[in-house]
């Protein structure tokens, strides 16, 4: 069978599929997980191609129609996802991205929002930012990411998520407040520090110093670990930062040959763990001060596909 796409010319074509990235960048956000954004993507090109070259040639911004459409798709994702979590064994972390530029380019002109309450894409990739939009019910994550990360209007919110404009500003609303109380109250930490943090981290780690870790993991800290029912992984988050500290020390302890790595996780400093040069975890960390608040160790491994591939 004939491609109808095929019939566009190349650079109709190249700028069809120019938009992909933008589409990863956007499903990625709304769904916290990089295969199920691809997967989304694909859907989008294919429900494109299926068109004849006349309905395409009809649609005045292509790039806004995949858009779209793709966060259609992602909002039913997302309608569902609640039942398959309730299935999932243990925690559900977002899956961790290994390198964070090759997910930030595109967005609308940051210019056209509020600056008050702008978000940059830097921190909407962030696992912190991550596990805040999955407190968010679906509708207000999609309407959050699309207008306050992504920039576009709500009349555009509204045409994907079936609602008035008001009602998607209302939605972006609730989703900002959701941000606010989730953020630590002391000021931001340079990123320089936080690497020094997660770098002391890794060494108190590597030589199970039990005190160097409590004195680095603030005392109401979380460690979430993830996976899902594939490998070991603690099923509930565990609380309190000596907790977090004796955990570490008796994986280290359990695991001597580990290797740990420092490697940027979601455009944040983190650490990388392998054996035999097989990479076996992920940890993504928000540091608040001089003190890591929360800890997320993804060991699923159908997550750390983009750690093990290319």
């Amino acid at each position: 069978m004939t491609d109808p796409g095929l019939s566009m010319t190349d650079p109709e074509l190249s700028a069809i599929m120019s938009e992909r990235r933008q589409l990863i960048n956007v499903a990625y956000r709304l769904l916290g997980s990089l295969a199920d954004a691809e997967d989304v993507v694909q859907e989008t090109y294919a429900r494109w191609y299926a068109m004849s070259p006349q309905a395409q040639r009809a649609i005045a911004s292509p790039g806004a129609w995949l858009t779209r459409v793709a966060s259609r798709i992602c909002l039913d994702l997302l309608r569902s996802a609640r039942a398959r979590r309730e299935r999932y064994v243990g925690e559900w972390v977002p899956e961790p991205l290994p390198d964070r530029t090759e997910w930030l380019d595109g967005g609308r002109d940051a210019g056209s929002a509020d600056p008050a309450d702008r978000v940059t894409l830097d921190e909407s990739v962030s696992m912190a930012f991550l596990v805040v939009l999955e407190s968010m019910t679906p509708a207000e994550r999609v309407a959050f990411v699309l207008h306050d990360v992504f920039r576009y209007s709500f009349a555009e919110v509204g045409e994907v998520v079936g609602r008035t404009p008001a009602a998607c500003r209302q939605l972006a609303t609730s989703a900002r407040r959701r941000i606010r109380a989730s953020r630590a109250p002391a000021t931001v930490t340079p990123a320089a520090r936080r690497a020094d943090v997660v770098r002391d981290f890794r060494r108190a780690w590597e030589a199970k110093d039990l005190d160097a870790l409590v004195r680095l993991l603030d005392p109401d800290a979380t460690a979430v670990g993830d996976g899902g029912g594939l490998v070991s992984a603690a099923l509930q988050p565990v609380e309190g930062g000596e907790r977090i500290a004796r955990y570490f020390v008796d994986l280290a302890v359990r695991a001597p040959v580990m290797e740990v790595l420092e490697r940027t996780v979601n455009g944040q400093p983190g650490l990388v763990v392998q054996q035999d040069g097989v990479t076996v975890s992920v940890l993504a960390f928000e540091v608040a001060g001089d003190r890591i608040r929360h800890v997320w160790a993804v060991r699923n491994p159908e997550k750390l596909r983009p750690w093990t591939t290319g």
